[in-house]
């Protein structure tokens, strides 16, 4: 039987990390969550008026996304405001997001090895 080395193990923590980051941004809705937070905090309310969503479920990903630390939130009264914690996450889902809007844009204008998205997509 083989033994993880050191190098390995720690290989293998960046990619179960990774994987987690990735799983926490991987619906359309905390996404948009995090676009609506760009630029300064809001209150549920507030991105409830932006975001076509209930409220219920706009808590919910709004808790996930506090919990796991991308999001921070603080407590006005009877108010909950929420703004971006992690600016790494945000910059990475920029990034991608951009990138994908460019190959929607211009279809033959990315060579297939520069692409993000599947080549059917």
């Amino acid at each position: 039987m083989q033994q993880l080395t050191d190098a390995d193990a720690d290989k293998d923590r960046v990619f179960e990390l990774a994987a987690e980051l990735f799983g926490i941004l991987s619906t359309p809705m905390r996404l948009r969550i995090l676009n609506a937070l760009c630029d300064k905090e809001k209150s549920v309310s507030e991105l409830l008026a932006e975001i076509n969503t209930t409220q219920p479920n706009l808590s919910q990903h709004l808790n996930l996304l506090y919990r796991a630390g991308v999001l921070a939130k603080r407590k006005e009264g009877t108010q909950v405001y929420y703004r971006v914690q992690s600016e790494q996450a945000v910059a990475l889902c920029r990034t991608v997001c951009t990138q994908i809007a460019i190959e929607l844009d211009e279809p033959g204008g990315v060579p297939p090895s520069q692409r993000l998205m599947p080549r059917g997509a």
